[in-house]
């Protein structure tokens, strides 16, 4: 072992060629959630405590609906990265790959029931 180079220590070890985009990705959805999740807050504690009648109806309006499937959407997009970066830091082996797959399916099969849990009130 005391004579290998560090080129040869170095190789397999080296970038996965996808951290500039996966970066780029975090900051974009972070700074759409700025403004989204105060406009979620804003819509939906309108309506906070209201009947489903109510609720449903004020979610029929285009804005509401609209601003919280964007922030369900975004938000588990979010959510998926962050803990996929979260998984490859700490953990090793086949439990991180089985491990991503789980938490990407969780996140788009919980984005895809908020939104169409959304949708179905809408219309």
């Amino acid at each position: 072992m005391a004579f290998l180079t560090d080129r040869k220590r170095a190789i397999g070890l080296g970038s996965a060629k996808s951290g500039t985009a996966h970066h780029w990705h975090m900051m974009v959805t972070s700074v759409a959630l700025v403004g989204l999740v105060p406009l979620f807050i804003f819509t939906f504690g309108a309506i906070l405590g209201s009947s489903y009648a109510d609720v449903v109806a004020y979610y029929q309006r285009p804005f509401p609906a609209i601003v919280a499937i964007l922030t369900m959407g975004i938000g588990f997009l979010h959510f998926s990265k962050g803990v996929q970066t979260l998984i490859e830091d700490y953990v090793h082996g086949f439990a991180r790959k089985a491990l991503i797959i789980g938490m990407i399916c969780l996140s788009y099969t919980a984005a895809a029931v908020a939104i169409f849990a959304i949708v179905r009130i809408a219309l």
